[in-house]
């Protein structure tokens, strides 16, 4: 996944790995280092020992746009709702990380309503305000990105993915939100239920976090999505977005029109990068779109 989503950067990022680690191990004083974590996509991440006999979670990142800030967005939360972020070097995109246990996603919760639930809970604890001067992409602009660049990408795909009536009114709802005059929070892009580990610190903490810096209703959207099943249903999709406005405390519309954006978006990044199939993300447009009432 790391070379198809960054091609020669993904390939030298991979190749000085080995080397950044033994430097780590000795700046930080770690002694022994645990097979990395499985399901990760860009990022090497591993149990690993210290000197002084505690146990931390070693996380190494190629920077991007979405990687970029995630020591900042820790260090801002204080290990409120959130790991806690131990030491950090952010030009190498290097974090040692408290060791989250017994970390148990909440995605393996029995009672998936109940699971949503405390998913929300948690996601309104970690929107605190952005400070006057904080170092986050701001949504606002990647709505804007969208509305740009939206069009072009529409046609490099071979337009086939969606029609042009569903392009003009998702490049007309970039526009709306890259003009939110409201509430900026620390967002974040990727919140899921599989990104909230069981902890004995707290009851669970988020990992993992994408920050931006924005509205709200930026990752809820994302939160609904990841419910989904591979097979999406309108009403199971009305269903879900009902439930996380009610719960967040934020207009369904709002929720709906970021889901619409934000697969759009996705889909078109299957297509630039190959990563990946971008029908989930067209059939979830569709979906949208089908509950025209949300929009």
């Amino acid at each position: 996944m790391q070379i198809a989503a960054n091609g020669d950067a993904g390939r030298a990022w991979l190749a000085a790995l080995p080397r950044l680690i033994d430097e780590l191990c000795e700046r930080w004083s770690i002694t022994d280092i645990g097979p990395a974590y499985e399901g990760g996509c860009v990022a090497y991440v591993a149990p690993v020992a210290l000197a002084n006999g505690a146990h931390a979670v070693l996380k190494l990142c190629l920077l991007d746009d979405e990687t970029e800030r995630e020591a900042d967005a820790l260090a801002l939360w204080e290990g409120n709702g959130a790991v806690q972020l131990l030491k950090c070097d952010r030009s190498r995109g290097a974090m040692l990380l408290e060791c989250v246990e017994p970390g148990t996603p909440l995605d393996q919760f029995s009672d998936r309503d109940a699971a949503i639930r405390i998913a929300c809970s948690l996601l309104r604890r970690l929107w605190v305000e952005a400070p006057a001067s904080h170092p986050f992409r701001l949504v606002t602009d990647f709505a804007q990105r969208c509305a740009d660049t939206f069009p072009v990408r529409h046609i490099e795909s071979g337009p086939t993915l969606f029609a042009e009536r569903t392009l003009a009114r998702t490049v007309a709802l970039c526009r709306e939100f890259a003009n939110v005059d409201g509430p900026c929070v620390i967002a974040n892009r990727d919140f899921h239920l599989g990104n909230v580990l069981a902890s004995q610190r707290e009851p669970w903490l988020a990992i993992d976090p994408k920050p931006l810096a924005g509205e709200p209703a930026f990752d809820a959207a994302h939160l609904v999505r990841s419910l989904l099943g591979k097979s999406i249903s309108t009403p199971e999709l009305e269903r879900l977005i009902s439930t996380i406005a009610g719960l967040l405390e934020l207009p369904a519309q709002r929720i709906a029109g970021w889901i619409l954006v934000r697969s759009m978006e996705d889909a078109f990044w299957c297509v630039d990068t190959g990563a990946g199939d971008p029908q989930w993300d067209v059939a979830c447009v569709e979906a949208v779109e089908r509950s025209c009432h949300l929009l």
